[in-house]
This record gives C-alpha cells, structure tokens and sequence, in this order.
C-alpha cells in the first residue's frame, strides 16, 4: 500500500509538474488520529503552506485508485486513497490528511492469521470462521458466525455462535477455548502509520474497510 501511494504520487507529480496552473487551483485541508476533520468542501481553495522546500510539490487534493494492490503482507482490491494537503519530496509523500477506502478479501485476513483459518460471508451482514483445532487431545472443526466491527483500529470478529464438530460433552467443556480461536483480531496489512481503521462492513468479496488519519507521512 505505502509503495502503491507513492508510485502514484509520483505518477501525479509529473502531471502536476507539467500542468501546473490546473494544480494550483486545486484546494485542501486536515488533523491527527482521534477523529480527523472533515475534507474541504469539492471547490474550495487552501492555500498552500509557505515553507514549502525548493524540492517539494504540494498537491491541494489527490484521488488515486487501483483494482489491486498487493504488498509483503497481503493485498487488497478496489483500494481509493483521497489525500488532501499532500507535500511530495525527496523523503517521500506527507499529507496533512488521507483517507482509504478498499476491500479486504477473506484470504488475505485468513492467511495473516493463519492456522488454516477459513472466513467467509453469511446473512445479516455477519462473517464465519472455521478452522481445526486440537481440543482436549481430539481433533475437531470449529465452526462460527460473527460480528465484525472496527475496534481500537483494528478488525474484530466476534463470535456469536459457535460449533464444533465433535461429541456433544467436548461443546460444554471446551467452549471458552473454542470461543477464543474463533475470535479474530488484525490489522488492516500495508497501511502507513497515521492511518486508523473506522469502519468494516462485509460482503461476498471480503471486508469493506474505511480507514483515515491526519499528517500521514509514507517515506521512500
């Protein structure tokens, strides 16, 4: 994600380079990580700083998208970043505020995980875990639905039901430990620091993530 932001800046960069009276008309605005202020209404001018660096561009407002974008530790597909106040040089890409929209897919969540965890989508907006474990010396499947919420940044999947497949005493005597590995909790993987993660809805794709932030530095 950092390196998707930053070839695409660079990308914006150049155009904005040769096109610079469009840019300069472009206007901006931000704020840090408890809740960020809303965008500048679509028009509306912020001057740009006046410390701006010889070797720096500012860029009002930037809209960059991708159908796929895959770094080290997962990808993810259908991302848009809307940056506002952005400063780029030759430390990288600075913005005064940044917001991400995209689709988390099941894999990429159940791979960081790991353990052969399977997600996948149910009714009501709700999400099932399945994975096998080994509980009380036998090896069960332990199957779950859950809600998902955004929580202290993060992605939480909570259990509301849980099954296993095993002898109706093992359910009674292994319950909070089948309840534990069924409770999922991860960051959203390839985000800048200075981004927190706000709200997660699900879907047959995987998890839809909004996540924003303010003075979001990605260096090179």
């Amino acid at each position: 994600m950092k390196q998707f932001l930053l070839g695409v800046a660079t990308t914006v960069l150049v155009v904005a380079i040769g096109a610079a009276l469009l840019v300069a008309s472009v206007g901006s605005g931000v704020a840090p990580a408890g809740t960020p202020p809303s965008p500048a209404p679509s028009g509306v001018r912020v001057e740009a700083p006046d410390d701006l660096a010889a070797d720096e561009t500012w860029l009002g407002r930037v809209r960059l998208s991708s159908e796929d974008v895959v770094s080290a530790d997962g990808g993810l597909v259908d991302v848009t970043a809307d940056g506002e106040g952005v400063r780029f040089g030759p430390d990288g890409l600075r913005a005064r505020r940044l917001a991400v929209e995209a689709t988390l897919p099941f894999d990429t969540v159940a791979a960081q995980v790991g353990d052969g965890v399977r997600l996948y989508a149910v009714s009501g907006g709700r999400a099932g875990v399945e994975r096998t474990a080994t509980l009380l010396g036998r090896d069960v499947t332990v199957r779950a639905t859950g809600t998902v919420r955004a929580d202290r940044g993060q992605l939480l999947i909570e259990p509301e039901t849980v099954e296993l497949g095993g002898p109706s005493f093992l359910d009674a005597a292994v319950s909070a430990a089948a309840r534990a590995l069924v409770t999922i909790r991860q960051d959203v993987p390839g985000m800048p620091d200075g981004l927190t993660l706000r709200e997660v809805d699900v879907d047959a794709a995987g998890f839809g993530v909004r996540l924003d932030g303010a003075d979001v530095t990605i260096g090179r």
